[in-house]
């Protein structure tokens, strides 16, 4: 089995269901404030966009992890063996994905969202009333 990588677009599209989700889920606290129904929405959108998300990150580090032990990588690295070329292509299709990935963007956007939804939150339940 060879990996190969999702194209450009693809990962743009995971990533970019990631930072909708993410923003979805950290609206609802101003959405509470507004209106019931599209506190639902968002919170569905945010839910399923998570759903897709997530399961496409498990699905990459689970492949990351099956190359690495059905290679037995960590070992022949270890002991300095030489690597075949199924090995070379594990361990390029390894760090092909750790670079292109996007997903530490993510992290930070979910963090800084938090953060805000949370100053959000705490200025329209406490201060704002």
């Amino acid at each position: 089995m060879k990996p190969k990588t999702h194209s450009r677009f693809v990962r743009s599209i995971y990533f970019w269901v990631g930072i909708v989700a993410t923003l979805a889920y950290r609206i609802v606290i101003v959405l509470n404030h507004i209106s019931p129904t599209w506190v639902l929405a968002s919170w569905y959108i945010g839910t399923l966009g998570f759903i897709i998300y997530f399961a496409h990150r498990y699905q990459i580090s689970e492949l990351r992890a099956k190359l690495i032990k059905r290679n037995s990588l960590s070992e022949k690295i270890s002991r300095g063996d030489q690597l075949s070329a199924e090995d070379k292509e594990a361990i390029e299709y390894i760090f092909k994905t750790l670079q292109s990935s996007r997903e530490k963007w993510n992290y930070i956007f979910i963090f800084v969202s938090s953060v805000l939804a949370l100053m959000a939150g705490i200025y329209l339940d406490f201060i704002a009333k």
